[in-house]
């Protein structure tokens, strides 16, 4: 008996993975910030890494000590409904700017449409990462 114990001892345990969670009440569209949240050993599940969610903005209220899953999470909004941005045309060497006014909200890579302030001519375009909107020729 004392045989099959030691063997059992030997073989390789399964090790509980940690979890990411919530070090305080997160509201909804906070973007997520390394004192935000810690890693937990014992709680299986969810995000194993605290690089994973840095940056990255809730869709949903998280509260104090819950862990924080993969479907909650979205990539930060840049562009917000109603808001003043940059319109941008590029083409080769080309680049016209006007100012316009987002329709919808949007993160990076999104495509949103803009209605331009002086004509009020509305067109479609990709937000860059640094908030503009990038208007291409079909």
């Amino acid at each position: 008996m004392r045989g099959l114990v030691l063997l059992l001892m030997l073989l390789p345990q399964g090790t509980l993975a940690g979890s990411v969670v919530a070090n305080r009440t997160l509201p909804a569209g906070t973007v997520i910030a390394a004192g935000d949240v810690s890693l937990v050993p014992d709680q299986p599940g969810g995000i194993e890494e605290i690089a994973a969610v840095l940056g990255q903005q809730l869709r949903v209220m998280v509260y104090q000590g819950r862990r924080i899953d993969p479907s909650t999470l979205t990539a930060p909004t840049l562009v917000g409904r109603n808001q003043i941005v940059t319109i941008a045309y590029e083409k080769a060497a080309l680049r016209i700017e006007a100012e316009g006014r987002a329709l919808s909200a949007g993160s990076a890579g999104q495509v949103i449409r803009v209605m331009n302030n002086a004509s009020r001519v509305t067109v479609s375009g990709r937000v860059a990462p640094d908030g503009t909107v990038i208007v291409r020729q079909n």
